[in-house]
């Protein structure tokens, strides 16, 4: 079971405005609107972040595990999904 999960941010600035881009070619190309490209954030970036990582423990999972539950979405208290039901 997975209770944690690594990660580590993406400090170049240069590539994250790549990515931007091409986020937003992808929303276009498939009839979504363009969002705008937040320069504060790049900006700050571009000062000089210096490398991160972490662990992200969700409480969904932890509370999933501690009360034996067979699915993640038993342990939350919303969903971000719609349902008819």
């Amino acid at each position: 079971i997975e209770m944690a999960n690594g990660f580590e941010e993406l400090t170049d600035a240069d590539e994250q405005q790549q990515r931007f881009i091409r986020e937003n070619q992808q929303r276009l190309a498939t009839g979504k609107p363009m969002i705008a490209i937040d320069e504060a954030f790049l900006g700050a970036l571009g000062v000089g972040m210096p490398e991160t990582s972490g662990v992200a423990l969700g409480l969904d999972r932890l509370l999933m595990w501690s009360l034996q539950l067979d699915r993640v979405s038993r342990a939350m208290s919303f969903s971000p999904f719609v349902s008819n039901d």
